[in-house]
């Protein structure tokens, strides 16, 4: 079952997000706004989407000299180190890819519950969309491929990139910056936000729960955070959305390696939960493999951290 859940707090509830926002009453919505009125939930999404995208790409020209630096120094521990200190508001960073995961996974909720209406409704037209979509040439032009994405996308299928994503986040192209520096900003988000996950570590709240198979600070919604933003900005920017992810994971799994070294249990407190994003990030992706995963950072520390987590679950319960 999928839905949204309230976690206990000493503040009484208004409500219980699991009544409002599990896969039947989402179907329920759906059968009420229709095709179109999705669609217009899903731009509405999108918008609030962009304004969280628009202030990361300030923070990062606000960091853009030591991030630079950053990208091509992931094999020099030492002076990650010191590039880091000089690091400003990487927690607003996460703190912001992680809303930005919120609300494209309650979008993806929304969509599965369309695509199952639609499917009782037009199931003919909805699997010829989904066979059309699956067979799309790799060397299809990305134009012609958006427009399929694109009719996907309105019968509530999943895309590899969001065709409305990417018409919300073109939009913030501006006149007074290049196409190349748009790109070059693009990049170092995706380093701002690999560089910065270890900080996850030293929050109370990052622990994963295997009862909600989620961390209760909403950071597994991270994972579909980056993938997302980075196949859409990558798209817009005609860049390679596979080579940028494999720059992020290697960036990712280099800066995580060194928290397993730290010997100060207040900022490895939840080491091995945040271990667990880089495994999602994968599980999440069309364009990374495990194989990739492991020639990055070892499967038996992922092995061990999954050990960790649930048997910290079982003794706490």
């Amino acid at each position: 079952m999928k839905a949204f859940v309230n976690l206990p707090t000493e503040n009484e509830l208004t409500f219980n997000a699991e009544e409002y926002s599990d896969i039947s009453e989402m179907r329920s919505l759906s059968e009420l706004l229709g095709p179109y009125g999705m669609k217009f939930l899903s731009e509405s999404l999108m918008w609030h989407i962009s304004s969280q995208v628009a202030e990361l790409k300030k923070l990062v020209v606000d960091n853009v000299e030591v991030l630079t630096q950053m990208r091509t120094s992931f094999d020099k521990p030492d002076h990650m180190a010191a590039l880091f200190k000089r690091l400003t508001c990487a927690y607003h960073v996460l703190k912001r890819m992680t809303i930005i995961g919120v609300i494209l996974s309650f979008r993806s909720l929304a969509q599965e519950a369309l695509r199952d209406v639609l499917s009782c409704h037009i199931p003919f037209l909805v699997s010829s969309v989904e066979d059309f979509k699956d067979h799309i040439p790799r060397e299809t032009d990305m134009k012609v491929a958006m427009n399929v994405y694109e009719l996907s996308s309105a019968a509530g299928l999943p895309c590899e990139i969001d065709p409305a994503l990417v018409v919300a986040l073109s939009s913030q192209k501006s006149e007074n910056i290049s196409p190349e520096e748009e790109y070059k900003i693009a990049c170092l988000l995706m380093v701002f936000v690999a560089v910065s996950m270890p900080t996850l570590a030293s929050n109370v709240m990052s622990q994963y729960s295997p009862a909600i198979e989620g961390h209760c600070n909403n950071i597994h919604c991270l994972a579909k955070a980056i993938n997302q933003i980075a196949a859409a900005l990558f798209t817009i920017h005609k860049g390679s959305i596979e080579d940028r992810l494999k720059e992020f994971l290697a960036l990712a799994s280099s800066s995580l390696l060194k928290i397993g070294q730290e010997t100060d249990k207040t900022t490895t407190r939840n080491r091995e939960s945040v271990y667990l994003l880089l495994d999602m990030i994968v599980q999440e992706s069309p364009f990374l493999t495990m194989d990739l995963l492991e020639s990055c950072f070892p499967y038996v520390l992922l092995r061990n951290a999954y050990h960790a987590v649930y048997k910290q679950s079982v003794s706490s319960s």
